[in-house]
């Protein structure tokens, strides 16, 4: 890839490493699409994106879940603009659907301490959903906290800190098309 800008030029030609390419993205999102529409036979969930980092993972899920769904968000936050967890789930913004009785996927960008899924399970399991899954692309097993348990995941990954394809750094590079290390 010949860089165009100094913003590519800082991606590719070295202050970042790519983790997980573009296509191999692509195909485990396909698979994974797959599964959960094999899952969910007969089925109309309702996806979950947990905002901001989720977005372009959930936006390409749901467009290989071959099943009627339904589409929400919420956003919490334990990072705000730092490399490493605070360690303290907030929530900003609230789903605006009805899920009692539903069945409900929760779609995160990326699983690191565990605190997130577990603040998300609480939450949504008081509110008596039919059934309650997790996705996420990424997943540091090593860094968990707290125990999670997971019904899809993309990729483990080691404990380095990543950007693109919806995860950002300081709210910026969410638009990598890749998943890269931040060296």
């Amino acid at each position: 890839m010949n860089p165009k800008s100094e913003f590519e030029k800082a991606v590719y030609e070295g202050e970042f490493r790519t983790l997980i390419d573009q296509e191999t993205l692509r195909r485990r999102v396909v698979e994974m699409g797959r599964q959960i529409t094999k899952d969910y036979g007969g089925m109309q969930p309702i996806i979950i994106g947990v905002l901001n980092g989720a977005f372009l993972f959930m936006a390409d899920l749901i467009r290989h879940i071959e099943l009627d769904l339904e589409v929400d968000f919420i956003k919490i936050s334990s990072y705000g603009d730092e490399k490493i967890s605070s360690g303290k789930v907030m929530m900003l913004k609230d789903i605006n659907a009805e899920i009692q009785g539903r069945h409900i996927l929760v779609v995160e960008d990326i699983v690191d301490t565990g605190l997130s899924i577990q603040f998300l399970r609480e939450k949504f399991s008081r509110l008596a959903p039919a059934s309650l899954r997790f996705a996420t692309l990424l997943y540091k097993k090593q860094n968990v906290r707290v125990e999670v348990q997971l019904d899809y995941v993309g990729f483990e990954i080691p404990d380095e800190f990543v950007i693109g394809y919806g995860l950002d750094y300081k709210q910026i590079l969410r638009n990598l098309p890749a998943v890269f290390v931040m060296d």
